[in-house]
């Protein structure tokens, strides 16, 4: 007679009361997050045993209402803090949702480590609910994706992962874990911090050093050229390399410009310092007059630059007869787009290496740069001056509509240690253009990886998490916006303070002004209609005022930097000119007569 026995190789059911009694595998991965120097996981409800087990360690769970909004938020903590963050995910729908923020922080070299909950072992591949091929969905968009299939080796995979995150070229990493497993019997993980350079979890774990012939060959490069300039990106900024930056500035006497992943790399008050360059060099752009110097320049060095699209014109801002030299972690990034000196390192590493070799060089070969470097700062005044003068005439605002731009130099008179995040498309372009970087290392938050429209309000909550001790700015247009709407509750239940400032134009700018440079016209999907983001904030907690004048956004600004708005959003809703642009040098055709 046949045993109707369960065995133990049948399905156990997904609602089986489980038992964290005990040392289990959960507790081993949050020893290795602790060891991180995690103190948040972004997480709603699964893997609920890790969260259990976190929440017992001082590990700080915050309930996200999407995850796409999530993995943003985890994103914007990264990047504030230059430690990994950790996100979870329950499998199928939710992990699907983590696909699109994983692109951004690949492409924007950011760490995060995604725990995504698998189907329980003994119903795997037998059509579980939401079972799914995790390891397809994240193969384009993670460095490295694994699954965890023993409980005592729970740890030492938590401790690869964050390894691989935070090394070579940041990125995020993905672990995938059925709930059975972290319920197992596990033994600790010890991490040996003495074996990284930095903190384990910060980033970059590890500082490599470009090779001394080529750093002594680029020093040499520098003190014979006539016109030179560095271009810094986004990867300088992961390196903490803004003082090595400014050091070599002072020292070769260059000027410098940034991307837009770059900005805040630089004092843009610095008499060598250019600002912003790339795409967005158009009427009232700070750096729109220093075209001439670009077009002049005999040596140009990238630094932490992916020499993209946007940050190079569509590859038609540099001229070919210059030299370039490229400093980059990423060796395919070396020469992709300019042939270059490839100097494979870290980026403030090798800055402080190269300062302190062209410094011998000039001394060994009595060597004065002072000539080259006063001629230089010449030319850097009078494009300074020609923008000057132009902006001197105001922005045009129509009646009950202000201009962006005015929002933006409004917000910039605000005082204090500010974290600035922007949405992507056009608020990431009137913040980098009009906030001046005055502190080399400034930090501003953009998710121009890939540049996915709604991701600035939950990057600012993350952000704000990362350093709640700074106050944090989001500028979002109205599209954008409404992407995230349902973070402010989550904003609030944390008491998360973030000053949003929402650029309503009820319209999609970017893609009307994209329209209308190919075809003429506009689709009529980019007008929207009405909508009160002020009665959402309220219906979220949330303060909120409406704004159609100078003297309303002077008056918002002041009350949102009361000391209640700490730790509870505030948004300022600003009717803004539906036809404004930011200077995208591809769209200047359309400035007059804008239909």
């Amino acid at each position: 007679m046949q045993n109707k026995s369960t065995s133990s190789s049948s399905p156990k059911g997904t609602w089986e009361r489980q038992n964290l009694d005990g040392y289990r595998a959960a507790h081993a991965i949050v020893d290795v997050l602790v060891a991180a120097g995690v103190t948040e996981i972004y997480g709603q409800s699964c893997p609920t045993a890790l969260f259990l087990a976190a929440e017992k360690a001082g590990i700080r769970q915050i309930g996200y209402r999407t995850e796409n909004a999530g993995i943003a938020m985890a994103d914007g903590a990264a990047r504030q803090s230059r430690k990994i963050s950790v996100i979870t995910a329950q499998n199928g729908p939710a992990a699907a949702l983590l696909v699109a923020g994983l692109a951004e922080a690949t492409k924007a070299s950011v760490p995060i480590l995604a725990i995504v909950q698998e189907v329980p072992r003994a119903t795997a591949d037998k059509n579980a609910f939401q079972e799914f091929d995790h390891e397809t969905l994240f193969s384009s968009c993670a460095k490295w994706v694994k699954r965890i299939n023993l409980a005592s080796r729970a740890g030492e995979y938590v401790e690869r992962a964050i390894q691989i995150a935070t090394s070579g070229r940041p990125g995020p990493v993905v672990l995938l874990i059925a709930p059975d497993i972290l319920t197992e019997a596990s033994t600790p993980f010890v991490v040996q911090p003495q074996n990284y350079s930095d903190a384990f979890g910060a980033y970059p774990a590890d500082r490599s050093l470009a090779p001394a012939p080529l750093i002594d060959k680029l020093a040499l490069m520098i003190a014979s050229a006539r016109q030179p300039l560095m271009v810094a990106g986004g990867g300088a900024h992961h390196s903490d390399a803004a003082q090595a930056l400014a050091a070599l500035q002072h020292v070769a006497g260059i000027p410098v410009a940034t991307t837009n992943m770059g900005k805040g790399l630089i004092d843009e008050t610095h008499p060598l310092s250019i600002g912003v360059i790339g795409n967005t060099m158009g009427t009232r752009a700070p750096t729109k007059f220093f075209k001439e110097y670009i077009n002049n320049a005999d040596l140009i060095i990238f630094i932490g630059t992916r020499t993209n699209e946007n940050g190079t014109a569509g590859w038609t801002l540099f001229p070919t007869s210059a030299t370039f030299a490229q400093i980059d972690i990423d060796p395919e990034e070396l020469g992709r787009n300019y042939p270059a000196v490839r100097l494979l390192g870290d980026a403030r590493e090798t800055l402080t290496a190269l300062t302190a070799s062209l410094k011998r060089y000039c001394e060994t070969q009595a060597i004065d740069l002072t000539v080259r470097t006063n001629a230089l700062r010449e030319l850097i005044q009078k494009a300074h001056q020609a923008h000057e003068l132009e902006r001197n005439t105001e922005a045009d605002s129509i009646e009950g509509h202000l201009h962006p731009e005015l929002v933006v130099r409004t917000l910039d008179t605000i005082k204090g240690p500010i974290a600035w995040v922007a949405d992507a498309s056009y608020s990431s372009i009137w913040l980098v253009q009009y906030i001046k970087s005055v502190t080399a290392g400034m930090r501003v938050l953009t998710p121009r990886g890939i540049a996915g429209l709604g991701w600035g309000f939950p990057m600012a909550i993350g952000a704000k998490i990362a350093a709640p001790a700074k106050r944090v700015i989001c500028l979002t247009g109205d599209g954008g916006f409404a992407h995230c709407w349902a973070e402010m509750e989550t904003a609030k239940r944390h008491g998360v303070g973030v000053t949003i400032v929402v650029l309503n134009n009820g319209v999609l700018g970017f893609q009307i002004n994209a329209e209308h440079s190919r075809f003429g016209t506009h689709t009529s999907v980019c007008h929207f209609g009405p909508l009160d983001h002020v009665a959402i904030a309220r219906a979220c907690g949330c303060a909120g005022v409406k704004v159609t004048t100078l003297t309303e956004l002077k008056a918002a600004i002041e009350e949102s930097s009361r000391p209640e708005y700490a730790f509870s959003p505030f948004l300022i809703d600003v009717q803004t000119d539906p036809e404004a642009f930011p200077p995208l040098t591809a769209f200047e055709s359309q400035r007059k007569n804008f239909p």
